[in-house]
């Protein structure tokens, strides 16, 4: 499909007169389980001519689409990008680390690196992912459960707990969260990723209760640990400085 998905983001450019910075796949097959009819989500960073921003009214920073043939795609325009930096927004960073990237400007990427690094705040991205995990467990509470809900509930209560122990930005790869995991559990978690393969979107699976209670305890102990975290350390003159150095 990179084909396909590249000559998709040449074809939004020229329609809407931008310039694509960085676009990359976000969602489960970033993630490293995707499931067998698991859609294309793409994700991409774009900036216009300089003049579109020399302007008194508010613009639509946001350009969406969705193909027939599975591919769904989100993108935010330059400005918007570093206002939801400035928050250490948990979705931008998770574009700007995924490790399937289809368009990159090495000039952005050189410049935005160092940005993206010092604005990561360890208590604004764990609480961010904190509230996906409770809502996600409150999903799976059931004799049989959507595997798809029980991977994104696996997926966020692991990456808080990366937040709390290691202090950094979490990995893309579900695979490096498993570290984190005793042997048992692990084995338990990479049994159902073979399994999620062969299924679809909406498979439902009988819930293992012992790994339904390692969700449980993680969660809560996240949601304790997580007060003692720090924020980021945002430079707002820094960020103008490399936002105007874009716009060259």
């Amino acid at each position: 499909m990179r084909p396909r998905i590249l000559e998709k983001l040449k074809e939004i450019e020229a329609e809407r007169n931008i310039e694509i910075l960085l676009a990359v796949e976000s969602g489960s097959r970033a993630w490293g389980f995707a499931s067998s009819d698991s859609d294309y989500d793409i994700r991409f960073i774009y900036r216009h001519e300089k003049d579109w921003y020399v302007s008194p009214w508010d613009k639509d920073e946001t350009i969406e689409f969705m193909t027939e043939d599975d591919l769904d795609g989100s993108g935010w325009d330059l400005r918007k990008t570093f206002h939801l930096l400035l928050k250490s927004n948990a979705a931008l960073l998770s574009w700007f680390y995924s490790p399937i990237v289809y368009r990159k400007n090495d000039t952005f990427l050189e410049l935005f690196t160092p940005l993206a690094d010092a604005c990561f705040s360890p208590i604004a991205v764990s609480y961010h992912y904190l509230s996906m995990s409770k809502k996600y467990l409150k999903a799976c509470r059931s004799d049989e459960v959507k595997l798809k809900s029980y991977f994104y509930c696996l997926r966020t209560a692991l990456t808080g707990k990366w937040i709390i122990e290691k202090g950094t930005v979490p990995p893309i790869l579900f695979s490096e969260l498993l570290v984190l995991v005793d042997d048992f559990t692990r084995k338990k978690i990479e049994d159902l990723i073979a399994l999620k393969a062969t299924k679809g979107e909406s498979y439902y699976h009988p819930n293992d209760w012992e790994l339904f209670g390692f969700l449980e305890k993680t969660v809560a102990e996240n949601e304790e640990k997580s007060k003692s975290l720090k924020g980021g350390n945002t430079d707002k003159g820094e960020m103008e400085r490399v936002f105007r150095e874009l716009l060259r």
